[in-house]
């Protein structure tokens, strides 16, 4: 369905037989016709000849009759091509026929690890958690749409020397009884509380550093109080997950200490392969490239100088785990830009040790962060962090009261639907919309603004194509033939044949916010065609084309909103 690769497939030909060898058509979109490619102006000086006869050339040989009304010499030598009404046409009927609409499934599918969220146990999650929820999601929705096996890994904080401290704080309050309670309240006290008995009572802080001893010996008694602090955190993490509304799921949690009993075989294997090496008493690895400020290597610290295992050692377990037995191909982790130069000495050291080997791969999709309208980093009045199911439950009580205002016909029910929908769109939106690599500012009057590039724009856009089919009693004829008289409805056919090529381009990048403005302009395209073109005051076949072309623009629509976790409601 791709134009430009449909008009270079058939330039390329052209293009080899008057130079003798491959050439890239090098065909894009142009204001000057529907598309216009510039090579015969690089070919120009390679073959000595002028580019405008060269251009004329290719046009002899090219076969464009059924894909061009027009294609002609332009300048010093663009060729300009106008795509013929009734090509644009069958390519637009063949998405309406099209469950996939236009996007067919991968021929290769892989085992791909998306690992993201990544909440700590015994804390409440943050708004600094909201971006790798939503972009992994989004990759996630996307790469299992695609065709490819994707497995989910909620890489939580549930290890380590801090659950000493928070175990004890648990007997402190009556153990099992207190955990039944703390999923209930507020993880964030019971954390604090636990921090202030530590740095108070040295008596609280020897025992704290007993029970780390007896959780990684495995104490049954220090276990059980261990799991308890994880079940009840994870029933908090699901009920932000569903709040949400993110695919995540309680078979996705897998927690540092799910490797525990792979740090060791990491080490010596590691070992084995004369990777390891002593430095200030911890055994590390030094990865090719990883130098400090002062020229020095940086060490990778796989065995701290205690006998204890960190955060390198586990995310090397992870990628031997799941490369090794797996047999994923693709690992990403959706990890803030912050953690950039760590994760690339880890994916290093792993490259070494020969678990990351062709055709693996992993990729770090880096984010910025969330910033306040004073372009500082988001914080509550308090001056801490914004607990993220407060942002959430705040933007639907906006997004509810706004529904309400603008159709006061909406029941309660209905309206406390839509304020959901449309709320929490407006926060992934805002979010996947900005390059993720980028700060974004947070700000409640563009987010939740039915103008603009914002996600209420689009689900409007979707509700109004329900209502015309609502108000016409039928659906449409996907078999119906489209004709494109009005300039609008080729700028709208346009867009629509464009949605594969997106859609492939962001499976490569995960720059979700391409495909957030590809579904602008679609949404921008048909909102012109809708005040421009009479949808059920037209008559016979212009009607049933108006209404395929509505019908084709709602599916993508849906379908690109689906992808990148977004609900559209029937109404607004």
């Amino acid at each position: 369905m791709d134009l430009e690769k449909l008009l270079a497939d058939r330039l390329t030909p052209a293009f080899a037989t008057v130079a003798g060898g491959p050439v890239d058509p090098v065909v894009r979109r142009s204001q000057r016709a529907d598309f216009q490619s510039d090579a015969a102006l690089a070919l120009a000086r390679r073959l000595g000849r002028p580019p405008r006869a060269i251009a004329a050339e290719v046009l002899d040989l090219a076969e464009l009759a059924d894909l061009c009304s027009a294609a002609e010499v332009s300048g010093p030598g663009f060729l300009n091509l106008t795509v013929a009404d009734e090509a644009l046409g069958g390519l637009v009927s063949a998405l309406a026929t099209d469950p996939r609409l236009g996007v067919p499934p991968v021929t290769e599918p892989e085992t791909v690890v998306v690992d993201y969220s990544a909440p700590n146990v015994a804390k409440e999650m943050h708004v600094g958690h909201l971006r790798s929820t939503v972009i992994g999601d989004a990759a996630a929705r996307l790469l299992e749409w695609l065709g490819h096996r994707v497995l989910r890994a909620n890489h939580l904080g549930d290890w380590g020397t801090p659950f000493g401290m928070l175990i004890e704080h648990l007997v402190d309050l009556g153990g099992a009884e207190a955990a039944r309670e703390l999923s209930m309240g507020d993880l964030d006290s019971f954390y604090k509380a636990a921090r202030v008995a530590f740095d108070a009572d040295e008596a609280f802080r020897e025992r704290s550093r007993r029970r780390v001893v007896a959780l990684q010996s495995g104490d049954p008694a220090t276990l059980r109080l261990w799991r308890l602090l994880v079940e009840q955190s994870e029933r908090y993490f699901m009920t932000v997950y569903d709040l949400l509304d993110v695919t995540l799921t309680e078979r996705d949690f897998h927690g540092e200490s799910s490797y525990n009993d792979l740090l060791e075989p990491v080490a010596e294997e590691l070992d084995r392969l004369g990777l390891l090496r002593e430095s200030e008493g911890a055994a590390c690895v030094f990865p090719p490239g990883s130098v400090g400020r002062d020229g020095e290597p940086l060490p990778l610290i796989v065995r701290k100088s205690d006998g204890g295992y960190g955060y390198p050692a586990t995310d090397l377990a992870a990628i031997r785990h799941r490369t090794g037995t797996l047999a994923a191909t693709r690992l990403l982790y959706v990890v803030g830009l912050p953690q950039r130069r760590h994760f690339e000495m880890v994916y290093a050291a792993a490259t070494q040790a020969g678990w990351l080997a062709p055709p693996a791969r992993a990729e770090h999709v880096g984010f910025g962060s969330i910033l306040g309208p004073d372009g500082r980093m988001l914080r509550s009045r308090a001056g801490g962090s914004v607990k993220l199911v407060g942002l959430l439950e705040e933007a639907i009580v906006r997004a509810t009261a706004l529904a309400r205002d603008r159709n006061p016909d909406l029941g309660e029910v209905e309206a406390a639907e839509v304020g959901r929908t449309v709320g929490i769109g407006a926060i992934k939106y805002a979010d996947l919309s900005s390059d993720r690599h980028k700060d974004y500012v947070l700000d409640w009057e563009r987010m939740l603004s039915l103008d603009g590039n914002t996600a209420p724009y689009l689900q409007y856009a979707y509700s109004r194509i329900r209502s015309i089919f609502r108000r016409a009693g039928m659906a449409a004829r996907p078999e119906a033939a489209i004709s494109l008289a009005d300039p609008a409805e080729r700028a709208l056919a346009f867009e629509l044949v464009g949605f594969g090529t997106v859609v492939g381009e962001v499976a490569d990048s995960l720059e979700f916010h391409h495909l957030t403005g590809y579904l602008y302009r679609l949404a921008v395209a048909f909102s012109a065609f809708y005040e421009r073109c009479p949808v059920l005051r037209a008559d016979g076949p212009v009607r049933e084309s108006r209404l395929a072309l509505c019908d084709v623009t709602a599916r993508v629509l849906r379908q690109g909103l689906y992808l990148l976790g977004i609900r559209t409601p029937e109404r607004m």
